[in-house]
C-alpha cells in the first residue's frame, strides 16, 4: 500500500467513524442496511481531491488574505461554502448554508480586529429540527510563528483531513433524512485560540440549538508518529471528563454517583468506539481519556 493510499484509507475510515455517531444519534431508527449503504458511499477519491484543494490555496491562515480568490482564508472558507451549496444543490436545496462570523481582537494572536468566519451548513431533521448533532473541523493553518499570515501553510492533515471528512460526510449523509438535524462546520481562528468555535457556540445559545454532540475532526489523515510508527488501521478519538463548565455542586455529585468515566465526552466516544466495532471492524478506536493538545 502506498503512502497515499494509507493516507486515503485512515481519512475514509475516520470520516465514517464521524459520520455514524452523527447519524445514530439523529436517526436512532436507521437500518442496518442503511448504516452499511452509508459505509460504502463514501469516497476515499474525494476526500483526497478536497484536501488537494484546499492545500492550493497557500495558506490558510486566520490572518492572511481574504479578497484573493486563490489564495488565503478567504479563498479558502468561500470554496467551502461553494462546495456545501453545490452538495446541497444535488439533494434538492436539503441543507441551510451559511456562515457565522464575529470580529476577535486584543489577544496574543489576534492583537488587532480580524473577522473570524466559520461556514456551516444544517441538513435539517424532520420531526426535531432544533435538535443537533454537529461535525466540525478547522479551516485555518499556520506555521511555527503563529504570527507569521505570509509564508505557505499547506496544512493537508493539520486539518485539511478534517475539513474534506467534514465536507465528504455531509456529501453522504445529504442523500438521507433523520428525525434530528445534523450540522456540517467548517470553523475558523483555530490555531489562533479557538475563536471560531467560541463565536459558533455563542451563535448556538442565541439561536437557542438543542445540541447532542458535537464531533471535531483534527488531523484524521495522520498515520506516521513522531517515532516513526506507521499505522493506519487505528484511530484516537479524545474525550474530556470533568466539564470545563463543572459547578462545585456537580462536582459533588459526580464524586458520589460516578467519576469521570461516565462523563458526556466519554459516553460519545465509548459509542464512536461501538459504531467503529459494528460498522468498520479493521478499525481499532483507541480512547484517550484527556483533551486533545491545544493549538
Amino acid at each position: 500500500m502506498t503512502r497515499r493510499n494509507q493516507i486515503n484509507y485512515l481519512s475514509n475510515r475516520l470520516a465514517l467513524g464521524a459520520a455514524f455517531l452523527m447519524l445514530i444519534s439523529s436517526a436512532a431508527r436507521a437500518s442496518e442496511a442503511q448504516m452499511h449503504d452509508i459505509v460504502a458511499a463514501v469516497s476515499a477519491d474525494r476526500i483526497e481531491a478536497s484536501i488537494e484543494t484546499l492545500v492550493g490555496f497557500g495558506t490558510r491562515h486566520t490572518l492572511s488574505e481574504t479578497q484573493s480568490d486563490v489564495r488565503g482564508i478567504g479563498a479558502a472558507r468561500r470554496w467551502i461554502e461553494a462546495e456545501f451549496n453545490r452538495i446541497s444543490d444535488d439533494c434538492g436545496t436539503c441543507l441551510e448554508v451559511f456562515t457565522v462570523a464575529g470580529v476577535v481582537s486584543g489577544t496574543d494572536r489576534i492583537p488587532d480586529p480580524v473577522e473570524v468566519v466559520n461556514v456551516v451548513a444544517i441538513l435539517r431533521g424532520t420531526e426535531d429540527p432544533n435538535r443537533l448533532t454537529i461535525m466540525s473541523g478547522d479551516i485555518d493553518t499556520r506555521v511555527s510563528d503563529p504570527m507569521n499570515a505570509e509564508s505557505d501553510s499547506p496544512g493537508a492533515n493539520d486539518n485539511g483531513s478534517g475539513m474534506a471528512g467534514v465536507i465528504e460526510a455531509a456529501r453522504v449523509l445529504s442523500q438521507y433524512r433523520f428525525a434530528g438535524s445534523i450540522g456540517f462546520v467548517g470553523l475558523s481562528g483555530e490555531e489562533q485560540g479557538l475563536n471560531g468555535g467560541a463565536i459558533l457556540a455563542q451563535h448556538a445559545i442565541d439561536e437557542g440549538w438543542n445540541i447532542d454532540a458535537v464531533i471535531n475532526n483534527d488531523m484524521i489523515g495522520n498515520i506516521t508518529g513522531v517515532n516513526g510508527v506507521t499505522n493506519n488501521t487505528t484511530a484516537r478519538v479524545f474525550s474530556e471528563g470533568t466539564r470545563y463548565v463543572e459547578t462545585g455542586q456537580e462536582a459533588r455529585q459526580r464524586r458520589i454517583q460516578g467519576g469521570e468515566v461516565d462523563s458526556a465526552s466519554r459516553n460519545i466516544a465509548r459509542y464512536v468506539d461501538e459504531m467503529a466495532d459494528r460498522y468498520i471492524p479493521n478499525l481499532d478506536i483507541m480512547m484517550v481519556y484527556r483533551l486533545p493538545p491545544p493549538p
